[in-house]
């Protein structure tokens, strides 16, 4: 049986609409899994009507899931507001509601505002705290995969914090908190991956890891010594660092480029921009978010809605391609466990 995927739209005003429609007018894309299109048929509709005939694709081809939220005449293309943020909750919500109750293997998100979900009066971080909360999971993180075009090596960097301040980030860290994440990321490369065993490299949080205390003490308090006792808990895998942030991309950068080959199995990145500036220096339009941790698989291409770009035909549907088609194998890599 093939993977069974929810696709959400999205907000409805972004490019959400566009770049499903063209991930999907691809043969390939629409083999890989069986594809049900969770948001509003009569947006889908508008959206083809702006497209190229060349990339259009007949909405009979596809299975879509109408969701019921308002008025969808105040949806304007372009112009997000507080309906198209209702709009985006509603279809996630509905997705996430179907795959617990079996219906799906696994969600693929089109990009939303995270301002016009709370204008429209649902206050959470991002669609990763929603579906984690609505599965009862309280341990789970964010995983950005890319592979490379040039080389075809996998990039996967799991960050420790997400979306909060970046002045918050140091009193948030803590031994339970490393040890939590590190543990989510050895378990999705054994279990999403097939790997039992390699090399995960962990980011230092001050500039030259602390420098003994000299730029900064996290290190040297509490980060030194929760490494060591991993290293000897997970004996299996390299646990690498903590690697001064503004080298440790260097090899990834090399091998991603094919011009090395030392890179790790997995990257462990302290906070949001540590980890996503350089995912999305070298893989911007391919790059996945997969949500580890949770009861089924639930990815999204790495960027956002883009309204200034909306409804102009232009929105590249790389990433959304390639998180349709990681979604439906990471579903075959946990089936055949």
């Amino acid at each position: 049986m093939r993977p069974r995927l929810a696709v959400t739209l999205g907000d409805p005003a972004g490019i959400g609409p566009e770049v499903i429609l063209k991930a999907l007018a691809v043969p390939a894309i629409r083999e890989c899994a069986d594809i049900t299109v969770v948001g509003s048929r009569y947006v889908l509709r508008k959206t083809l009507e702006r497209l190229p005939e060349k990339l259009r694709i007949d909405l009979q081809q596809l299975n879509i899931l109408d969701v019921s939220f308002g008025e969808v005449g105040e949806i304007v293309t372009g112009q997000g507001n507080v309906a198209s943020g209702a709009a985006s909750f509603a279809y996630m919500e509905a997705a996430i509601a179907l795959t617990l109750a079996g219906e799906f293997d696994g969600i693929v998100t089109g990009p939303i505002a995270k301002t016009l979900w709370k204008a429209a009066g649902h206050d959470y971080p991002g669609q990763t705290e929603l579906v984690a909360e609505r599965s009862g999971v309280k341990r789970f993180g964010m995983l950005f995969v890319a592979k490379s075009p040039y080389t075809a090596w996998t990039l996967r960097t799991l960050l420790v914090t997400t979306h909060i301040p970046l002045c918050q980030v140091p009193a948030a860290l803590n031994s339970d908190l490393l040890s939590l994440k590190l543990g989510l990321l050895v378990e999705c490369l054994r279990d999403d991956f097939g790997l039992r065993g390699g090399r995960i490299v962990i980011a230092g949080l001050n500039p030259h890891s602390g420098e003994n205390g000299q730029l900064g003490t996290e290190e040297k308090e509490f980060i030194n010594d929760w490494l060591m006792g991993e290293r000897r808990r997970y004996s299996e895998w390299v646990l690498e660092g903590p690697v001064p942030p503004d080298t440790m991309w260097v090899k990834p950068g090399q091998v991603w480029f094919g011009r090395g080959n030392d890179g790790a199995d997995g990257y462990l990145a302290l906070y949001h921009d540590q980890g996503l500036i350089p995912v999305k220096l070298m893989a911007f339009d391919r790059a996945v978010n997969t949500t580890i941790g949770l009861p089924f698989v639930r990815t999204s291409p790495d960027h956002g809605t883009a309204f200034d770009i909306a409804g102009k035909g232009v929105a590249d549907a790389s990433s959304m391609m390639a998180a349709i088609e990681f979604a439906a194998e990471v579903v075959k890599n946990r089936r055949g466990k």
